[in-house]
């Protein structure tokens, strides 16, 4: 539906950025898709919540908000320690927006868009952005101090180490995410097609376990990352 409305304006708007899809018909993934489909879900969501927020008589909705508010509050609390308030909105969603990815794929007719890598790897490259700003931020010139060790005479061996070493987050950020969804996408595909009735609901019921473990673990390790970057005793 997206291509059929949007494919020109888009291919356009690709190729002016010097950027060629491989199907400029259809320029717009599957993936993509999925990605609006959630981003408008968590903005109706947010919205619901801002206009039904009541002290007197809170909703469903509203004691929704505020066990993932103080789930993440108290995660970001736990390893971010004094300050992490400001961090919260970040966490909540990116764990929100992971989660809601990772269990598009238990719906029929729908797909996980964490299982496309380049989904993930624009969650890693954000929060890889994210908390080496914050890092600057808290410690200004300092922060340089995380990347060369407590001995000068090492800054020139530990300085492309501690480089590697952070980039390497991206891929294990981007690798571990992707691949537990496309494997947990391709084995209950595989087992609703040999056997449609009762196995494959075991493998749905692994599916939505693996959907909220990777969510919270990427959250937690962007958490650790922002702990690390802000800390003032390199």
């Amino acid at each position: 539906m997206l291509n059929e409305h949007f494919a020109a304006p888009v291919t356009a708007f690709l190729n002016a950025l010097h950027v060629h899809p491989a199907s400029p018909e259809a320029p717009i993934t599957n993936a993509f898709a999925m990605e609006l489909l959630v981003f408008f879900v968590l903005v109706a969501y947010f919205i619901l919540v801002r206009v039904s927020l009541s002290v007197e008589r809170p909703r469903g909705v509203q004691h929704l908000a505020e066990m993932t508010n103080e789930f993440v509050s108290e995660q970001g609390e736990q390893i971010i320690g004094h300050g992490s308030e400001r961090f919260i909105g970040y966490l909540t969603a990116l764990f929100l927006f992971i989660l809601l990815s990772n269990l598009l794929g238990l719906i029929p007719g729908l797909e996980s868009p964490t299982a496309d890598v380049v989904v993930p790897l624009g969650f890693a490259l954000v929060t890889f952005v994210y908390y080496h700003y914050h890092g600057v931020k808290a410690n200004g010139f300092a922060y340089i101090k995380q990347f060369l060790g407590p001995v000068w005479w090492l800054y020139p061996l530990l300085l492309p180490i501690e480089i590697i070493s952070h980039c390497a987050r991206v891929l294990s950020l981007t690798v571990r995410l992707y691949a537990n969804m496309f494997a947990g996408d391709l084995l209950t595909i595989a087992f609703f097609s040999l056997i449609p009735i009762g196995i494959p609901l075991v493998f749905l019921g692994l599916h939505l376990g693996v959907a909220v473990i990777q969510a919270y673990v990427f959250m937690l390790l962007a958490a650790i990352y922002l702990s690390l970057a802000i800390a003032h005793d390199h």
